[in-house]
């Protein structure tokens, strides 16, 4: 009869691994990236595979250790740097041996703003991220082409600069590196080392997984208050590792979800239309219920810290303005556009407030606490801009 493992001393030992070659800036990651590693060993008692992605705006900032330290502790790391989707295809369907965990570095080289689209790659990343998903593909020469399906399902850790597409971004766990300060030190990762280390951590790690495997299956674990939709899909099969696990993992777990998942809310701009939906409520038609277009553009032209005053060159001007916000609709379902409004100058073009709350309750980040846009009275026709 096989003993059973200790799971929390297990996931302690994972953690205690990362943290000698690893800064994280924050503690809620060294939890979720041992969660992670231990996750990669049980993806097929999952319904997704959350992606965990490490970003920094600048080199040096331990990504890549980071990624080196995660290849000795999953499953048939498979390191794809420069790899084609055609290759990664292949690898995930099996073609050449087990199913790989795939370890991304560089990403940015991929999808950076200098790298064009890559919509195969794209699309085998979004489409791994859930179990049973295929990517469609022909094969065969000439006239006699079929369709296949490739599977896409296996665990993918990335790092790059930057950012990254959102439809991924919001499959991840997020950790945003920083170059580590003059006081924090870490042990010298040597692979002809301590690559046996992490390998000896990772085959308990796939002997415990075996254990656990049909008690996580198919498993619901409570996500934190706030936690929901496609956060707690990400979430989920993390905190079902923790839930295994036992000890304080669970505790631990919790709040390092509610922690990252905030802070990756706080550092999600969104699109450039929601951000255009955010900065209406919160610096243009704030106590106000109505404004000339003209007075719409001079009040988001002038905003610091915001890209309207140059769009590839160009400030933001009433057409593009109008065709931006016609994407989103109003309380009754149709299009925001302008609409006449009465001032001492006389019938001029604009927006009312009233057309933009539904996109604004339903796109748009909750408001700041001391936001004005529900302290300031609105103004409305008796004031003196109105007629």
């Amino acid at each position: 009869m096989t003993d059973t493992m200790d799971g929390a001393a297990l996931l302690n030992e994972v953690e205690a691994f990362h943290r000698r070659f690893n800064v994280f800036p924050r503690e809620a990651a060294y939890v979720a990236v041992a969660l992670w590693d231990a996750h990669a060993h049980l993806i097929d008692s999952f319904d997704s595979t959350p992606r965990i992605a490490f970003l920094s705006p600048e080199p040096g900032s331990g990504k890549s250790r980071a990624l080196e330290v995660i290849e000795t502790l999953v499953p048939n790391s498979m390191a794809a740097v420069d790899a084609s989707a055609s290759a990664l295809f292949r690898a995930v369907s099996g073609v050449d041996g087990e199913r790989p965990t795939i370890i991304f570095d560089e990403i940015d080289t991929v999808f950076g703003p200098k790298a064009g689209d890559n919509e195969q790659l794209r699309g085998f990343l979004n489409a791994g991220h859930r179990r049973g998903r295929k990517m469609y593909r022909c094969v065969g020469d000439g006239a006699n082409q079929t369709v296949q399906g490739f599977p896409s399902y296996c665990a993918v850790a990335v790092a790059g600069l930057g950012s990254l597409p959102d439809t991924i971004l919001t499959r991840s766990v997020i950790i945003r590196m920083r170059r580590r300060a003059r006081n924090e030190k870490v042990e010298p990762y040597r692979i002809g080392d301590h690559e046996k280390q992490g390998h000896a951590i990772r085959d308990r790690l796939a002997k415990w997984a075996d254990q656990i495997r049909d008690q996580i299956r198919g498993g619901r674990p409570v996500m934190p208050d706030g936690v929901t939709d496609r956060p707690a899909d990400v979430w989920e099969p993390l905190l079902a590792v923790a839930d295994a696990a036992g000890g304080d993992w669970p505790k631990r777990a919790r709040a390092a979800c509610a922690e990252l998942v905030r802070a990756s809310q706080a550092d999600d701009k969104g699109s450039l239309g929601v951000r255009l939906l955010t900065d209406l409520r919160d610096h243009v038609l704030v106590g106000v219920d109505k404004l000339p277009t003209i007075a719409v553009l001079d009040r988001l032209n002038a905003l610091e810290d915001a890209p309207w005053a140059d769009l590839q060159g160009k400030p933001l001007d009433s057409r593009r303005l109008s065709k931006m916000l016609s994407e989103y609709m109003t309380g009754d379902n149709e299009p925001i556009a302008s609409r006449n409004i009465r001032t001492a100058g006389g019938i001029l073009k604009g927006y009312f407030a009233k057309d933009l709350q539904d996109a604004w309750s339903r796109y748009c980040p909750p408001p700041p606490q001391d936001s004005a846009t529900s302290a300031t009275p609105l103004q409305t026709s008796s004031d003196p801009l109105f007629v």
